[in-house]
């Protein structure tokens, strides 16, 4: 794959089972973009800090986001950054305007719904926890997202038996071809 990807966790990181945690163990230059505050974010530390990281890459990157971490990028998107990516490959995107969404962020809400200056696919269960299916199929419509629906998969992360998940790797690696296009 030509593209650098950087991975970005959702709230409370990726621990060792989730799929972010096994590609980067796979594919030594997929980066975990860092955060100092994984518990209780606040949105423009976390966009601030996905710049620095996009800055420090060598060329536009391919940015693979799961929950929490698919809001940053709408909100990265809209900060008015000079930098490019090359695409957004955006799993399990929470509905942080969702009463039972967990209030330990600050500036998450409301969900942004503007569309992406970039390609951009959701990936989405029909039994997440955290969106409903018809929320996800609405983010990817704004957002101007490609929108896959892969059946009951909870949140899509380590708890969710989605470790390794190979057939996600299918899909970022068809994501980062048909950028060639």
């Amino acid at each position: 794959m030509d593209h650098e990807v950087l991975t970005l966790a959702g709230l409370w990181n990726s621990g060792p089972a989730h799929w972010q945690t096994q590609w980067e163990a796979g594919h030594p230059g997929w980066v975990r973009v860092p955060h100092r505050d994984w518990d209780t974010p606040d949105s423009a530390e976390w966009v601030a800090e996905l710049e620095a990281a996009i800055a420090r890459c060598q060329r536009p990157p391919v940015l693979a986001a799961h929950s929490l971490s698919c809001s940053l990028v709408g909100r990265w998107a809209a900060s008015g950054s000079r930098l490019k990516i090359a695409g957004a490959f955006l799993v399990a995107p929470s509905d942080t305007d969702a009463p039972s969404y967990p209030d330990c962020t600050t500036g998450f809400q409301p969900m942004l719904l503007a569309r992406l200056p970039f390609p951009s696919i959701v990936i989405a269960s029909s039994d997440d926890p955290y969106v409903s299916p018809q929320r996800a199929r609405r983010f990817a419509q704004a957002w101007g997202s490609e929108y896959v629906e892969i059946g009951n998969a909870g949140h899509i992360n380590g708890d969710a038996g989605y470790g390794p998940w190979p057939e996600g790797e299918r899909l970022l690696r068809d994501f980062c071809e048909k950028l060639h296009r």
